[in-house]
């Protein structure tokens, strides 16, 4: 019985190529629309960490009835001078209750006022009432998040799209 010669199935090199060189424009093309589209996931994620951090120092000075801080720290041991994006604390007397760490790169956190600590003594009244904006300053994004702590003590968090980010 003769056997007939069938046609190779498949794909040439030149067309491997071509797909993958169409491929990679669309990837390059896509990979910012990404970036944006993750970029409210993100700053919620900041800013509610802030925000449970501040929750936390406040029920924790009512508990323990002593000042608790929350305040910058580079090391997640102690407080000191610095920016709010390389982390912060809940610390009480030299006991850290609880560890943020850093942002992720290109992403700021700015207090309105400029402080470095938050006091809340054991009434759980905050001392230092301030605003902080939680932002993306590379690339920079097209909104923001400020977190408010009020002089009683309470935090909370607002959107805007004002796409500034100091």
């Amino acid at each position: 019985m003769p056997r007939r010669n069938r046609a190779q199935r498949g794909f040439t090199i030149v067309e491997l190529m071509v797909t993958l060189t169409v491929l990679s424009i669309l990837v390059c093309m896509a990979a910012p629309s990404f970036r944006d589209s993750t970029l409210p996931s993100q700053l919620r994620a900041i800013a509610n960490g802030m925000v449970a951090a501040t929750h936390m120092a406040r029920s924790e000075a009512i508990k323990r009835n002593t000042t608790v801080q929350l305040c910058v720290s580079a090391d997640g041991l102690t407080c000191g001078a610095g920016n709010w994006q390389q982390g912060w604390i809940v610390i009480s007397g030299t006991t850290v209750l609880h560890s943020e760490p850093a942002t992720p790169n290109g992403y700021r956190v700015t207090p309105a006022g400029g402080s470095v600590a938050l006091s809340f003594d054991a009434t759980g009244l905050g001392a230092t009432p301030d605003s902080f904006t939680v932002c993306r300053q590379t690339p920079r994004g097209a909104q923001e998040r400020i977190v408010t702590v009020t002089a009683a003590g309470r935090a909370s968090v607002k959107t805007t799209t004002t796409g500034l980010c100091p």
